[in-house]
């Protein structure tokens, strides 16, 4: 059973999620293409990532000729399904910002992996995120191409899921994952009852072989980690802030802000207008093996995230015994629990930072190292790799019955 993996800009740093569940599965013996629109638009650090790109075929860089040849194909083939996606396609475009003439490039692109789909031997096609490349794994389904599904991450797809489309897709695909309970829960509210059995849980994965028995959490002035983009959902602004008031307690604490982004000017520029040059590092985006040995340095990673999923970092960091402090929302506290592996807080509000970062400081080493320790069994527990991708294999078989 070949699975063809439809995905919009691939690979991306901050998507080492789908990388590792697309080896589990190969390792596991399911056979997969790599199917991309765009090459990825950050710096590949990861040699991984690197690897990964090598293996991708990317559809927009075959050019006009070859999606116009790809339209005209799947017209002869199965016209009755070209018209039925191209329908799908339009009243898409109408409840999208984006219009009717960016679903018709989708459609195309639908158009051409049908064709590549079929040539291949694929049975199925797989997708991250509701967004495009769920469209395009949609259209390319309603022309007579393979059976789909997505993964669902949030927060976007719980932002505007009419605008998406999401409940058509989630109708017409043969089971949608979410990644934690929360953003079932979410998909319940856009697709009839009547579809809720084929929504299912399959947690982002990590792998436990790269997380060794962790260093114990050492007491002193704060260390702390912040790992991601650098946009307005992930609330680095509100760090600096907090960062601000736990200086004036503890002058020699240290944050790093591991990541990249539109934001970067207006983060920079906020740290020196509180003084903090001295105290938070910027580090730009970094390897897996980079990120683990920030992780080792800090006494806890701080997340102060608007809105999220459920965000691999927060795996990564229980996985390598460090607590985490993060703000109660989406499905962070299914992992984060108050006094056992962290500390939760509202979202925005930078004086509960500031005093979950002055509890943290007032810890013993032994407190946080048992702190670090718990979270490290359960992210072990629940987003072990290889369990979720062989999850993820049976609903890929039972997908076709």
């Amino acid at each position: 059973m070949t699975i063809a993996y439809v995905l919009n800009t691939y690979p991306q740093p901050s998507h080492s999620f789908i990388r590792r569940e697309v080896r589990a599965l190969e390792a596991q013996g399911t056979p997969i293409l790599r199917l991309a629109m765009r090459r990825p638009t950050m710096p590949l650090v990861d040699a991984q990532d690197s690897e990964e790109e090598a293996q991708t075929e990317y559809v927009l860089e075959k050019g006009g000729a070859a999606l116009l040849g790809a339209v005209l194909s799947r017209l002869l083939k199965t016209p009755g399904g070209w018209l039925s996606a191209l329908r799908m396609a339009m009243r898409a475009g109408k409840r999208n910002p984006s219009g009717r003439m960016r679903h018709l490039i989708y459609f195309a692109e639908a158009c051409y992996i049908a064709d590549y789909c079929s040539r291949a031997g694929v049975s199925h096609i797989h997708s991250h995120f509701g967004t495009n490349s769920a469209t395009v794994a949609m259209l390319t389904h309603a022309m007579g191409g393979p059976s789909y599904s997505f993964t669902v991450h949030g927060p976007e797809e719980f932002d505007a899921p009419g605008a998406l489309s999401l409940g058509d897709k989630m109708a017409n695909a043969a089971f949608t994952v979410a990644i934690s309970s929360f953003g079932r829960s979410q998909l319940y509210r856009w697709v009839d009852h009547a579809h809720w059995p084929r929504l299912k849980v399959v947690h982002c994965g990590i792998d436990p072989a790269k997380f060794p028995t962790p260093d114990p959490v050492t007491e002193g002035a704060p260390r702390l980690v912040a790992i991601g983009r650098f946009s307005e959902q992930k609330g680095q602004l509100v760090l600096v802030e907090a960062m601000a008031q736990i200086v004036a307690q503890h002058p020699d604490a240290q944050l790093s802000l591991v990541g990249d982004g539109e934001m970067r000017p207006e983060i920079e520029a906020t740290i020196k207008s509180h003084g903090l040059e001295g105290n938070i590092t910027l580090t730009g985006w970094l390897s897996e093996e980079e990120v683990r040995a920030e992780l080792a340095r800090a006494q806890a990673l701080v997340m102060p995230s608007f809105a999220e999923g459920l965000p691999m970092v927060i795996m990564e960091a229980l996985a390598a015994g460090r607590p985490v402090i993060a703000t109660y929302i989406a499905g962070i506290p299914e992992l984060v629990q108050p006094g056992i592996t962290g500390w939760l807080v509202p979202a925005g509000d930078a004086k509960a930072v500031a005093q979950a970062v002055d509890d943290l400081a007032k810890c013993d080493a032994e407190t946080l190292t048992r702190m670090g320790n718990a979270g490290r069994a359960r992210a072990l527990d629940r987003h072990d790799v290889e369990k979720e991708a062989a999850k993820l294999a049976g609903h890929f078989a039972r997908a076709k019955g």
